[in-house]
């Protein structure tokens, strides 16, 4: 086949200008207030600091992630079509595949980053080094993209019959692969190992940094340093908990029967909604991040 058919969110005519309205409007706030933070790390010499380097580089990658589908479910809603050619699909999965993991992994950077800060303050400035950080970055970066490239390269393997109809408002890959009328089992073997061994690995690496974390946290005597320790991590929690809840349970929910519509609006809350509220849920718990912000538009800093 040469194209796939985008049903969207829904396909109800009268919802069609609410669901532009709605998308746009996140779509600009998402990529304005993730500049913002970029803006605010590298303007201000005081968040030269491995945790505002990775903070930067998610809201770099927010930016993209939202990018590879709104802007194309936008463009379908505007001008009444559906269509999506197969080379498109096939590129917006690509994109879509590699700033998804790639967003998993800097999320579990940032909690090993916290990690060191809470349970190895004397030794953060040696062990967090500004090479040390680059290499995360740079290793995360490599090893999404050979994932992004296999798991696209092995899409090519599989035949579609007849004009197909995805329901989902972008080419989300679990959804592509059971639409297959071939067989697909060595792309679902792929998929699912990549989810285990990458977004397992990741989301384990979370959960014992924050194990420690919570250890420490529990021993220190002064209710005002715990709470200075744990308000450190609280942003930087909120956001995976969003995230890994949505994104697994999408994709480790797609071996049983669902709905899809369910599985679409599962995929909204970490595709759209996550790296819209990651600059707010940074900022309005950050004094740095508010200072350095306030710096920008102008307003005097006390």
């Amino acid at each position: 086949i040469s194209e796939f058919i985008l049903l969207g969110l829904s396909e109800d005519p009268e919802l069609q200008p609410l669901l532009f309205g709605l998308f746009l409007s996140m779509y600009l706030i998402t990529v304005f207030g993730n500049l913002l933070i970029i803006l605010a790390v590298g303007s201000d010499s005081h968040l030269h600091t491995p945790m505002y380097f990775f903070l930067a580089n998610l809201s770099f990658v927010d930016i993209c992630f939202t990018s590879t589908t709104v802007p194309k479910m936008l463009w379908n809603i505007q001008t009444e079509t559906k269509v999506i050619t197969f080379e498109g699909c096939l590129t917006q999965m690509y994109f879509f595949t590699l700033f998804a993991v790639l967003d998993v992994f800097l999320l579990a950077v940032m909690a090993y980053d916290r990690f060191v800060a809470i349970c190895h303050p004397l030794n953060y400035p040696v062990i967090m080094s500004p090479q040390l950080c680059r290499l995360l970055v740079l290793l995360s970066w490599i090893t999404c993209i050979l994932n992004s490239f296999l798991q696209s390269l092995m899409m090519l393997r599989l035949s579609f019959c007849i004009q197909l109809h995805i329901p989902h408002y972008f080419c989300e890959l679990n959804e592509i692969v059971q639409l297959a009328c071939s067989n697909n089992f060595l792309n679902n073997l792929l998929m699912y190992f990549a989810i285990v061994v990458l977004g397992g690995g990741a989301f384990a690496g979370v959960l014992y940094s924050y194990s420690k974390i919570v250890s420490t946290i529990r021993g220190i005597s002064s209710a005002q340093g715990k709470y200075k320790a744990f308000s450190t991590c609280a942003s930087h929690l909120s956001v995976v908990s969003l995230f890994f809840c949505t994104s697994l349970g999408v994709y480790l929910s797609s071996a049983a029967p669902q709905s899809s519509h369910a599985s679409a609006v599962a995929s909204f809350m970490y595709t759209v909604v996550t790296p819209m509220l990651n600059p707010f849920i940074y900022s309005l718990r950050n004094r740095d991040i508010k200072r350095a912000l306030k710096g920008i538009i102008g307003v005097p800093v006390m």
